[in-house]
């Protein structure tokens, strides 16, 4: 298999070299070193990043996204099928960001207008708060 520098990479893929060196702090891709200390990719990267950047773009925060890629295998190129399984253990997460994005898309000229910006009350800004049905201020700090 050709292995590829950080150079190449970064030029094939369209992504700076400072990015590819973060992707790899973040466990999102891997990388071999030679004798020289020199990182080198294989062909496959550039796929895996590929996603990264698309998934980046629409929002998936990063954690996900290792998660996700941490699914395909290290030892050889992924084939379509290992990314299927891939995208399928993800699609609960798009499918809830999807659902978010159209609650704020349908809600939020609404909330702009009404003016009270309460986050206690607002389901946009705080979803599921369990408190705010007993109305504003604190209720979990005690002067003890």
């Amino acid at each position: 298999m050709r292995e590829l520098s950080v150079g190449e990479v970064a030029r094939r893929a369209g992504v700076a070299v400072s990015a590819l060196h973060f992707y790899e702090r973040k466990g999102l891709i891997h990388s071999l070193r030679t004798s020289g200390n020199q990182r080198r990719f294989s062909a496959d990267v550039l796929r895996r990043i590929a996603v990264i950047r698309v998934a980046q773009r629409v929002g998936m925060p990063l954690e996900a996204i290792r998660q996700a890629l941490a699914t395909l295998p290290d030892s050889r190129t992924p084939t379509r099928e290992d990314w299927a399984r891939m995208s399928a253990a993800w699609r609960e997460e798009m499918d809830h960001r999807i659902t978010q994005l159209l609650n704020l898309k349908d809600k939020l000229a609404d909330c702009i207008g009404c003016g009270c910006l309460s986050l206690t009350a607002c389901a946009l800004a705080n979803p599921g708060d369990s408190l705010a049905a007993d109305g504003g201020g604190p209720r979990r700090w005690s002067a003890g």
